[in-house]
């Protein structure tokens, strides 16, 4: 890939949304939420600490993937909270952004 892969983010009232998107090839690679079956059965204290393991699991999903560089695209929701927390969880599976 001659650029670097797209990390998008959506978040919704109850949910977060993550995927990593090529452009150039218009698909995406990876993706994690918390409204996956195996996200679902677990229970975390807050919403940011969901979006946390949700970073995690998408990191180490691309890394499986090939990915390891990436464009952070926040999708226009300030850089705080559950989108804050969900880039820390990527950084710390080791996504550089």
């Amino acid at each position: 890939m001659g650029e670097r892969p797209r990390l998008c983010v959506f978040r919704s009232s109850k949910h977060i949304y993550a995927q990593i998107i090529d452009d150039n090839q218009g698909r995406s690679l990876v993706s994690a939420s918390t409204n996956e079956a195996e996200m679902r059965g677990k229970s975390f204290p807050s919403k940011s600490a969901a979006a946390k393991e949700i970073g995690k699991l998408l990191a180490s999903r691309a890394k499986q993937a090939g990915v390891d560089r990436v464009v952070f695209d926040r999708a226009g929701y300030l850089y705080h909270g559950r989108v804050k927390s969900l880039a820390e969880g990527a950084r710390e599976g080791g996504l550089e952004f």
